[in-house]
C-alpha cells in the first residue's frame, strides 16, 4: 500500500482527474443524448436497457483510449525521469512496482465506472424509469466493465512499461477504441478474440433487430459465467507476462 500511495502522490500533477472528467462529459454527454433521441422515437422503450446497452457501445469507443492515457500517464514518470535506476538502488522491486502502478490504474477506472454508474442512476431518475433504480444492471453493468478494464490496463501497462516512446501505447489504445467499436460487427468468430468487443459482449443488455425494429434485451447472468472466468484467466496471464519482462528488461 505505500507504494500506491507513492503513485498516487508522483501523480499529483499530472492532471489525470481533469482528463477523466473531460472523457466522461463528452461520452456521457452524447450517451444521454443519444438514448433522449431514441426515447422520445420509442416512448415504450424507456428504461434501463436502451440507456445501458448505448453507454456500454459508448465505453467500447472511449474507455480502451482513457485507459492508455491513464496508464501512460502512470507509467511514463519512471522513463521520462529516469528514476529506475534510483528505485532499484533503493532496494524497490520491479514486480512490487509494476503491481503498484497497476493497482493504481485499476483504482481510477473503478472510479470512472462508478461515476458511469451515478450518472446513469440520475437519467433514470429525471426520465421515471422503472424501477427508480436498477441495482442488478447497473451491478452487472460494472461489472463487465471493470472486468473488460481491468485486462486492457495490463495489457497497456506491459506496452507503457515496454516501450520507452509512449506513442506506442497510446496507438494501441486508439486501435482498440475502434475495435471495441466495431467488434459488434464483426463475426462471432472474429470478436471473441478481441478483448475490446467485451464491454457489449459483457454487457447486461443486448440489442435484436426483429420484425424491422430494435429491441432490448436482458441477457441471462449464468451463461457469462465462464466467459467471465476465462477473461480473468486471460487478465492474469497477460499481467504476468507483462511484469516478468519488465523485470527482466535492461534499465
Amino acid at each position: 500500500m505505500r507504494a500506491v500511495g507513492l503513485e498516487w502522490y508522483k501523480l499529483r500533477r499530472k492532471r489525470v482527474g481533469l482528463m477523466v472528467i473531460l472523457f466522461l462529459l463528452v461520452e456521457i454527454g452524447w450517451a444521454f443524448a443519444a438514448t433522449s433521441m431514441s426515447i422520445s422515437r420509442r416512448p415504450d422503450q424507456a428504461g434501463w436497457e436502451p440507456l445501458i446497452a448505448m453507454v456500454s457501445s459508448m465505453n467500447g469507443l472511449f474507455l480502451p483510449i482513457l485507459t492508455a492515457i491513464c496508464v501512460s500517464r502512470i507509467c511514463d514518470m519512471e522513463h521520462k525521469g529516469s528514476t529506475w535506476k534510483l528505485l532499484l538502488t533503493l532496494s524497490v522491486r520491479r514486480g512490487t512496482l509494476y503491481a503498484a502502478k497497476y493497482l493504481t490504474a485499476v483504482l481510477v477506472m473503478l472510479a470512472v465506472c462508478l461515476l458511469q454508474a451515478t450518472a446513469m442512476t440520475a437519467f433514470g431518475m429525471v426520465h421515471d424509469f422503472e424501477p427508480a433504480v436498477s441495482f442488478v444492471l447497473l451491478g452487472r453493468f460494472v461489472l463487465g466493465t471493470m472486468l473488460t478494464t481491468m485486462i486492457l490496463i495490463a495489457l497497456q501497462q506491459w506496452a507503457s512499461m515496454a516501450v520507452k516512446n509512449q506513442a506506442f501505447a497510446l496507438a494501441l489504445g486508439m486501435v482498440g477504441g475502434f475495435l471495441g467499436l466495431t467488434g459488434d460487427l464483426l463475426p462471432v468468430q472474429v470478436s471473441r478474440f478481441l478483448i475490446w468487443s467485451y464491454y457489449t459482449g459483457l454487457s447486461p443488455i443486448t440489442q435484436s433487430y426483429t420484425d424491422e425494429s430494435l429491441h432490448f434485451i436482458v441477457r441471462e447472468a449464468a451463461p457469462m459465467l465462464p466467459v467471465m472466468a476465462a477473461l480473468i484467466a486471460v487478465g492474469a496471464v497477460i499481467y504476468a507476462a507483462g511484469s516478468v519482462h519488465v523485470s527482466r528488461q535492461d534499465v
